[in-house]
């Protein structure tokens, strides 16, 4: 699934900005536990480590990052789906 297909609904927002490292990711962390199984997390960022960042602890956690994107203010934008508990 891509937003080429269409937007993609989130059924959370986390919104990260002015956050540095780790606190994105640990903030991402806290609130995908809070969602259920299949749910999608969007976050935003403005802190340029969220990047590499989040793409390592989706590598670790095993949930799915469904898209990255800049956003014309220098933020980025994550869509995450939990894969499991």
């Amino acid at each position: 699934m891509s937003e080429e297909d269409g937007p993609i609904k989130s059924d959370a927002i986390l919104d990260c900005t002015g956050l540095v490292c780790p606190m994105p990711i640990l903030q991402t962390s806290k609130k995908i536990a809070q969602l259920e199984v299949g749910q999608v997390l969007e976050m935003i960022s403005t802190d340029p480590g969220s990047q590499p960042d989040l793409q390592n602890w989706v590598r670790q956690t095993r949930h799915e990052l469904l898209l990255v994107q800049s956003l014309e203010n220098g933020a980025f934008r994550f869509l995450i789906r939990k894969t499991h508990p």
